[in-house]
C-alpha cells in the first residue's frame, strides 16, 4: 500500500483550501499528499458568504461583492454600509473547478474515495470529518436556499438583506436572507437556529415560496439552482494528536454566534502552511478565546429565550458597520467588543453569565 507524507480527510472547502495552500506555497515539490474524498464529481453544492476583512485566494470564484445590507424585524429596518469591508459570496463550482485544476498538475498529489486504500501509519492527517453522533439536540444554523431568476427586474442588486425577521419564529429563532446577484437573479434563504428534533420547523420549500410569492411580492419566477445545510454552534469535544489535526468545523473554524466558516478556513489554512515543518509542536490556532467565551453566552440566551433575539440582534446592528463587521468577523479590539456589549439587555445576559 502507497504511503504519503500527508493526508487531508475530507475534499470539501476546508480540505480543499488546505491542500491549494500546500500546492501555492510550493510544500509539494518533495512532499506527497492523498486526499481522501467520496463523492464522484464536484459541482456547485454551496454558497459561502462573508465580509471581507483580509485577502483571500479566491477572487476570481466571487459571485458578487456587496457595500450595503439591510437588517429588519416587523417593527424596525436598519441600513448599513461598509466600504471597508464588503459582503463576498463564493460560488463552491468555481471554488472547486479552481482548485481541482491546479492540484491535478502536481503528481505528488493522489485522490481516494477510502482511508483504507493506503497506509497512513507514518501520515500527518489532517481532517475535517467527525466520528462522533450528529447530535439532533445540540444548536444548528440549517437552513435551504434557492437561487430564483425572475422575468423582470426586481432586486436592488446594490444592497444585501443580511437579516429579515419578518416571518414566523414559532419557539425557535427564524430569518430569511436575500442576497441579490443582479436585478433580476437573487439567492433566497430561509434560516432556522434551533436544535434539529422538530420536524415541523423544516417544511423548507413551503417557507420559501410563501416568503417569495407574499413578503417579496415575486409571482413568476424560475429555479436556477438550491442548496441545504446545517452548521453545528457548538465546537467539538475532541483535541488534536500529535498526528492528526482537526480543520473546517471539526477544527472549531465555525464563529458560533454566526456561522461565519469559510474565511476562517483560509487563515487556518494559511497558519498550518506556514508553520508546517513544525505542525506538531505549536499552538492550536482557534479564532479566539474571548469568542469562544461571549458566543457561549449569546448561545445559552439564544437556547433560553429565543423570542428576544430578534430584536436583539436588531439591537446589535445599531453599532457602527465596521465596528460589527470585525466583531461577527472576529477582528474587534475591546473597544469595540465594548461598544456591541453595551447594545444587548445587560440583565438577561448576566443571568446566562452566571449559568
Amino acid at each position: 500500500m502507497r504511503e504519503f507524507d500527508f493526508i487531508i480527510i475530507g475534499g470539501g472547502c476546508a480540505g480543499l483550501s488546505l491542500a491549494y495552500e500546500l500546492e501555492i506555497n510550493k510544500k509539494l515539490e518533495n512532499k506527497t499528499l492523498a486526499i481522501i474524498e467520496q463523492r464522484e464529481e464536484y459541482k456547485r453544492d454551496k454558497t459561502w458568504s462573508f465580509w471581507k476583512v483580509f485577502d483571500h485566494n479566491f477572487e476570481d470564484c466571487v459571485i458578487k461583492s456587496w457595500n450595503n445590507f439591510t437588517v429588519n424585524t416587523l417593527e424596525n429596518y436598519r441600513e448599513h454600509s461598509s466600504e471597508k469591508f464588503p459582503y463576498q459570496s463564493i460560488d463552491s463550482g468555481k471554488f472547486y473547478k479552481k482548485i481541482n485544476s491546479k492540484l491535478t498538475k502536481n503528481s505528488n498529489i493522489s485522490f481516494f474515495k477510502n482511508l483504507r486504500e493506503i497506509n497512513s501509519e507514518n501520515s500527518l492527517i489532517f481532517t475535517s470529518v467527525t466520528t462522533k453522533e450528529r447530535n439532533q439536540s445540540e444548536l444548528w444554523q440549517h437552513f435551504q436556499g434557492v437561487e430564483i431568476e425572475t422575468t423582470k427586474d426586481i432586486f436592488d442588486d446594490k444592497i444585501l438583506n443580511l437579516m429579515d425577521f419578518n416571518c414566523e419564529q414559532k419557539k425557535y429563532v427564524h430569518f430569511f436572507y436575500t442576497l441579490p446577484f443582479s436585478k433580476n437573479r437573487a439567492l433566497i434563504e430561509t434560516t432556522w437556529l434551533s436544535n434539529l428534533e422538530d420536524q415541523e420547523i423544516m417544511d423548507y420549500d413551503r417557507q420559501l415560496q410563501d416568503y417569495i410569492k407574499n413578503t417579496l411580492g415575486i409571482k413568476n419566477y424560475k429555479i436556477n439552482f438550491s442548496e441545504k445545510g446545517s452548521i453545528p454552534l457548538f465546537y467539538p469535544s475532541f483535541l488534536n494528536n500529535n498526528k492528526t489535526i482537526h480543520i473546517g468545523s471539526a477544527g472549531g473554524m465555525t464563529r458560533l454566534s454566526t456561522g461565519y466558516t469559510f474565511l476562517n478556513i483560509q487563515e487556518h489554512s494559511r497558519y498550518i502552511v506556514k508553520n508546517i515543518d513544525k505542525i506538531e509542536k505549536i499552538k492550536m490556532f482557534n479564532l479566539g478565546k474571548k469568542y469562544h467565551y461571549l458566543d457561549k453566552i449569546f448561545l445559552k440566551v439564544l437556547e433560553n429565550h429565543p423570542e428576544k433575539m430578534p430584536k436583539i440582534f436588531f439591537d446589535m446592528f445599531e453599532a457602527p458597520s465596521n465596528t460589527i463587521i470585525k466583531f461577527l468577523s472576529n477582528k474587534s479590539n475591546i473597544f469595540e467588543d465594548i461598544n456591541i456589549i453595551s447594545k444587548i439587555p445587560k440583565l438577561i445576559f448576566i443571568k446566562a453569565l452566571f449559568n
